[in-house]
């Protein structure tokens, strides 16, 4: 992997999406880590860790509590990446969207409502460091649940892993209409996904409305859903070139220099309509 941007010189710039997804970018999974606890010391954010150590793996889950009421919103986005992989879409401009949020979303969040920023380890190892916390925090309260995954490149939403209708959905895909993201175009509500996973799968089997969120470009919609949905034929199908945005996930290719401003901006512009619209 080339060379990550100095820690000091992340710390020391803007809070743009972009620019701090360079806190994690070509770092492996301890130092993505270090360096997500290092920034949130240095924003003086008050944040709670969750220390774990499994047979399949270990790490540290950190959360951030905004607003004050009872019923709360959880957005996900996990800070490890695969070895060998920058780790870029996958998943630091997650990251950098939610640092970002942090000191704008208070004033966004409706009356009675909370907001969890819940910054997970070991995801790449089946959503382990979700599946622990579950496993050993209450949910009371928590009326939904969004896992941000591959939030860099594409022109429109996806939410995933969406079966039955839920008031949480409904109020989501309510919000993001209001946003000027119609149906079917500025964002998709897709089924169960059978081969890709994220962080909301550890809540939705404890009854949690949880679902994935990505960004997708719009123009490989019919290639995206034969490739998530026929995963064997597509891997074959596939092999020389996946469709974008898979084409980086999980290679040595998922540098910063993909990520596109626009489809950040995009994904800032969606989350803050969820979290307005909370009901």
């Amino acid at each position: 992997m080339p060379p990550p941007v100095p820690l000091e010189a992340v710390l020391a710039g803007d809070d743009s999406p972009l620019a701090l997804a360079r806190l994690l970018g070509n770092r492996d999974t301890p130092a993505r880590q270090a360096a997500l606890a290092r920034y949130l010391q240095h924003r003086g954010t008050a944040f709670t860790r969750h220390r774990f150590a499994r047979p399949e793996g270990a790490g540290e889950t950190y959360a951030v509590e905004l607003g004050e009421g009872p019923r709360v919103l959880v957005l996900c986005a996990h800070h490890d990446a695969i070895p060998g992989s920058p780790g870029a879409n996958d998943n630091a401009a997650a990251v950098g969207i939610l640092l970002h949020l942090i000191p704008r979303v208070p004033a966004r969040i409706p009356a009675g409502w909370r907001v969890r920023l819940l910054f997970t380890a070991a995801e790449e190892i089946d959503y382990l460091g979700a599946r622990v916390y579950v496993a050993e925090h209450s949910l009371d309260g928590v009326a939904g649940v969004l896992s941000l995954e591959l939030c860099g490149i594409g022109d429109a939403v996806a939410l995933w892993d969406a079966g039955a209708r839920t008031p949480f959905l409904d109020a989501a895909t309510t919000a993001l209409e209001g946003a000027g993201l119609r149906a079917d175009a500025g964002h998709h509500v897709v089924g169960r996904i059978p081969m890709f996973g994220s962080d909301h799968r550890a809540f939705a089997p404890l009854g949690v409305p949880a679902y994935g969120f990505t960004l997708v470009p719009a123009a490989n919609a019919e290639a995206l859903r034969q490739f998530v949905f026929s995963p064997v034929r597509s891997a074959i199908r596939h092999l020389i070139r996946r469709p974008v945005p898979f084409d980086t996930y999980h290679t040595p290719r998922d540098r910063g220099s993909t990520l596109e401003p626009p489809a950040l901006a995009l994904a800032l512009r969606a989350l803050e309509a969820v979290i307005a619209g909370a009901r």
